[in-house]
C-alpha cells in the first residue's frame, strides 16, 4: 500500500517510440511447454450419430499464427489473395467487418495493413468436419504405461487438416477419459488396426528407441485384386510423394528406398488376402507396392482408380505427368461426389500451392508443433518410419505435437474459441460460412472402409494383436 493506505497502481508499461505512422508489434510470447488437449478443447463441440456415421456439430474455432518471413512487407489482403484462396476475398472482408480477423489481438479494420515481423494473426472460423465411421474404437490394452486400441478405418490418429474432434486422440479423451497420450506411431486415416500410445514420456522414449533401431516388427493384412502369387514376394521399389495435399505417392527411381515382404494367405477366385511385412515405413508404402505389383487393395480410394490408366499403375506405368494424374484422380472422385474420401474439399483445390511443410492432409502422416504461437512449426522433412519423425527438434512422441499447421486452409495452427458447448444452437448455422450453405452427400459406411489392417505390432518387450477383420476371412464374399 502507498501513502494513506491506498494501493499504488502498477507502473504503466513503457511504450516503444515509433516513427510517425508506425505500428507497434508486441514481442512474441514465450512458448508454453507440455501443451496437451484437455477438457476445454473437448468441450468445443459434440458428436452425434446418423446413418452409421459419427458426425461433429459445426463450431467456432481460432486459427492462430505468427507472421511468416515471406509475408513481411506484404499486405494482409495480398497474403489472403495468394496463399489462402480457399475463400474469396469478399469472405475475408466480411470476416474483418464481423471482427473475426485480429492482428496482435486487435480487430483488423483495414486489410491493406502491411505485415511486420512477429505480427500475431488470429482468424475465427466456423468449422465443419467430415464424418467418419460410427464404429467404436476398441481398447485392446490399457495399463500404467500403454494404451493400445483397434482403430477403425476413416479415423485420423490426431488433429490435422479438416479433422480435429473426429480423431482417435479426441475420441479417446472425450469418451474414454484418456488424456495426454503420447503418439508412438501412425496409421493412415483409411487403415484400421493396432495403434499404440504411451502414457508417459519415458515409455514413449523407450519405444521410440526401438523404432529407431528397427526393432519393431509390423504385420498387416489386406485384400487385393486378383490372384496374388502363392510364393513370397519382396518389393523394394523406391517411393516418391507426388502430392502432400491430396496424399498421393508413386514408385519412382528418385524416391526413398523401402522394402515390403508379401505372403498370400488365401484366394477366393476373385480377390486375395495377403500378409504384409513392411521393413520400412514410407507413406502409403504397402498400398503403392501392391499397386506396382498389379494387385492393388480392392477398395483403395487412391491406388485402385481409373485415373492411373488401364493398368492402374501396374509396373509403374502411368503415362501421365504428376499434374495430370492428380487432376484425373480429383475429377474421378468429384464425379462420384466422394472428395471427402480424400479428406479434401472443392475449396481446398483452389487454395495455395502444395504446402510441403504441412504434410499430407488426407492421411496425416506428418505433424508439426501444436503450440499456437510457435513460428518454427517444425515441419517433418520425411517420415523414415511412419512411427517417427526425422526432425529431432520435433519428436512425434511429444504430446505437444498432436496438431498440424493448417496453412492450406486458414491462418496457422490451432487454438480454441471459448464457450463452445456443442449444444444445438445458432452456432450450427453461420451467416458468413460457405460450408453452411452447401449440402454434401454423406459417404456410406462402406465407403469409409479400406481393406488394409494393422494386425500385429511386436517390440522387444511387448506384442499387441487385433482380431482378423471380417473381410480378411477365407470364406468372405463381397
Amino acid at each position: 500500500p502507498g501513502p494513506g493506505g491506498k494501493e499504488e497502481a502498477a507502473p504503466a508499461p513503457k511504450k516503444r517510440r515509433l516513427a510517425a505512422g508506425g505500428r507497434y508489434v508486441p514481442p512474441p510470447r514465450k512458448l508454453s511447454t507440455g501443451v496437451s488437449f484437455g477438457a476445454a478443447h473437448f468441450a468445443e463441440t459434440s458428436y452425434y450419430f446418423e446413418g452409421g456415421l459419427r458426425k461433429v456439430r459445426p463450431y467456432y474455432f481460432d486459427f492462430r499464427t505468427y507472421c511468416k518471413g515471406r509475408w513481411v512487407g506484404r499486405s494482409l489482403l495480398h497474403v489472403f489473395s495468394t496463399e489462402f484462396r480457399a475463400q474469396p476475398l469478399a469472405y475475408y472482408r466480411a470476416a474483418a467487418r464481423a471482427g473475426r480477423l485480429r492482428l496482435n489481438e486487435e480487430p483488423v479494420r483495414d486489410l491493406d495493413v502491411v505485415l511486420k515481423n512477429n505480427d500475431f494473426l488470429r482468424n475465427t472460423v466456423h468449422r465443419h468436419e467430415p464424418p467418419v465411421t460410427a464404429q467404436p474404437i476398441q481398447i485392446l490394452v490399457e495399463d500404467n504405461e500403454m494404451v493400445v486400441v483397434d482403430k477403425p478405418s476413416s479415423l485420423p490418429v490426431h488433429p490435422c487438416g479438416r479433422f480435429r474432434h473426429n480423431t482417435v486422440i479426441f475420441i479417446l479423451g472425450k469418451e474414454h477419459d484418456l488424456k495426454e497420450l503420447h503418439t508412438i506411431h501412425r496409421l493412415d486415416r483409411m487403415t484400421s488396426g493396432v495403434l499404440m500410445f504411451a502414457k508417459t514420456a519415458e515409455v514413449s522414449k523407450r519405444i521410440d528407441e526401438q523404432v529407431r533401431e528397427r526393432q519393431l516388427e509390423k504385420e498387416y493384412v489386406c485384400r487385393v485384386v486378383g490372384e496374388f502369387p502363392e510364393h513370397e514376394v519382396v518389393c523394394e521399389e523406391p517411393i516418391l510423394v507426388v502430392s502432400y495435399k491430396v496424399g498421393v505417392c508413386r514408385v519412382d527411381p528418385k524416391g526413398k528406398p523401402c522394402k515390403t515382404i508379401f505372403q498370400r494367405l488365401s484366394y477366393n477366385g476373385k480377390t486375395s488376402v495377403v500378409k504384409c511385412l513392411p521393413r520400412t515405413g514410407r507413406t502409403h508404402q504397402i498400398r503403392v507396392h501392391l499397386q506396382y505389383l498389379g494387385h492393388p487393395i480392392v477398395n483403395d480410394p487412391i491406388y485402385n482408380m481409373e485415373a492411373w490408366g488401364p493398368d492402374r499403375g501396374k509396373g509403374g506405368k502411368i503415362d501421365k505427368t504428376d499434374e495430370e494424374l492428380l487432376k484425373a484422380l480429383v475429377e474421378e472422385h468429384r464425379s462420384k461426389q466422394s472428395l471427402d474420401i480424400l479428406g479434401i474439399l472443392e475449396e481446398d483445390l483452389n487454395s495455395s500451392a502444395e504446402n510441403k511443410d504441412c504434410g499430407n492432409s488426407s492421411d496425416c502422416t506428418k505433424s508439426a508443433q501444436a503450440d499456437p504461437i510457435n513460428e518454427n512449426s517444425c515441419p517433418a522433412k520425411d517420415t523414415k518410419d511412419l512411427e517417427r519423425n526425422d526432425t529431432a527438434a520435433c519428436p512425434l512422441n511429444s504430446d505437444t505435437n498432436l496438431e498440424m499447421l493448417e496453412k492450406n486452409k486458414e491462418l496457422g495452427s490451432c487454438e480454441i474459441q471459448d464457450g463452445q458447448t456443442g449444444e444445438k444452437s445458432s452456432e450450427e448455422k453461420d451467416p458468413l460460412c460457405v460450408e453452411c450453405k452447401i449440402t454434401r452427400r454423406d459417404p456410406s459406411p462402406k465407403e469409409l472402409v479400406m481393406y488394409l489392417h494393422a494386425l500385429r505390432y511386436k517390440g522387444a518387450e511387448f506384442e499387441y494383436c487385433s482380431k482378423m477383420p471380417e473381410w480378411a476371412m477365407e470364406d468372405w464374399e463381397e
